[in-house]
């Protein structure tokens, strides 16, 4: 009884390893989110969203950099400085679940800061939240319908 009991413990524990994914991780299993993965890669921020954090990533769908016209993402994508400030600014220090949410300006990791509101809905400079609390082990994600870019 007690090495069965030993052996299910460990095999739950395995499990729950297995299932735990970091912001990275969770963003691409999701499938809508391939071209902040793209950028991710182009700005060499893979390995610090899989870092410790915790973070809040504001995490804009494909349908958001859609809105960019392509000549002026691809050249976006290539100026490594450039998309590094952009997606950094979507990040902020801490785990802000939704219900924590209050408005006002909030500081990213980019150095500037965001301005949230709720009225009539969560938004993020000019994006509108879409959907919340997207939990990965290291932080949370909160889905957003635009890139927004700092000035």
């Amino acid at each position: 009884m007690k090495k069965t009991l030993i052996a299910s413990v460990l095999s739950f524990g395995l499990v729950l390893s297995a299932q735990a994914k970091d912001i990275v991780d969770t963003a691409v299993a999701a499938g809508s989110f391939k071209t902040l993965a793209t950028a991710l890669t182009a700005a060499g921020l893979v390995d610090t969203l899989k870092g410790q954090g915790p973070f809040t990533v504001f995490a804009p769908t494909d349908d958001a950099f859609a809105k960019i016209p392509k000549a002026d993402l691809d050249a976006l994508l290539k100026d490594k400085a450039k998309i590094t400030a952009v997606l950094t600014y979507h990040v902020v220090a801490g785990k802000v679940m939704a219900a924590d949410v209050k408005a006002g300006r909030v500081k990213t990791i980019q150095g500037s800061e965001l301005t949230v509101t709720t009225a009539g809905g969560v938004k993020v400079n000019n994006a509108n939240v879409v959907k919340t609390d997207i939990v990965a082990d290291n932080g949370v994600i909160h889905v957003i319908d635009t890139v927004v870019i700092p000035k």
